[in-house]
Order: C-alpha cells, then structure tokens, then sequence
C-alpha cells in the first residue's frame, strides 16, 4: 500500500462586507501591485549583489554555498553576506511566487 500525497493546493478564503465593494476591490489590488512592485524590486537588487560577489571570487552562489556549508571556508564578513543574500534571494522568489499566484479577479 502506498501513501497518497495531500493536497497541498488547499485555498483559504476570506470574505469581507462593504458598503463600496468597489472601492474594497481596487485597494486590494492596488496594494497587491505596490507589494509584488517593491518584492521585484528587492529581487534586482539581491541579483545585482549576488552578481557582484560571484565577479569578486568568481563562483557561481552555488558552488560557493556548497564549499561553505561543507566547511571549506572559513567565515568572512563577505561570506555571510553572500550566504544572507542566497537565502533572501529564495525568500523574495518565493512571495512573488505567492503575489503572482493570487486571484485577483475572484475580490
């Protein structure tokens, strides 16, 4: 017998009342456009640093995140910024992700 994955595409939703529907629905996508705006914003500018460190050593994040997380570096103020980067970089890739994904014609 084998295990059946879960529906992980399981949506929540949330229902508001208002007097201007309309209203309700255009700050709600205004606001959607300004967080996904500011999000693509932040994701050049960690790409532009991740760039500059991968000139700096000339490693691919990739290759620099597997030589440090087997202890083949030593730490580095440079590193750990490298490393914070790498890991905003996925965090901002995964709420565009989020924004994107969002129905805005359902409000």
């Amino acid at each position: 017998m084998t295990a059946q994955p879960i529906n992980t595409k399981i949506k929540n939703i949330i229902k508001l009342r208002s007097n201007h529907p309309e209203s309700i629905r255009e700050m709600i996508q205004s606001d959607f456009a300004k967080r996904l705006q500011s999000l693509e914003l932040g994701l050049q500018k960690t790409q532009t640093r991740l760039e500059q460190f991968e000139t700096k050593y000339q490693w691919s994040t990739e290759t620099f995140i597997n030589l440090f997380t087997s202890d083949q570096l030593q730490h580095s103020f440079d590193f750990d910024e490298w490393l914070g980067e790498a890991w905003m970089l996925t965090k901002l890739q995964q709420k565009i992700a989020i924004v994107e994904n969002e129905d805005l014609n359902q409000i």
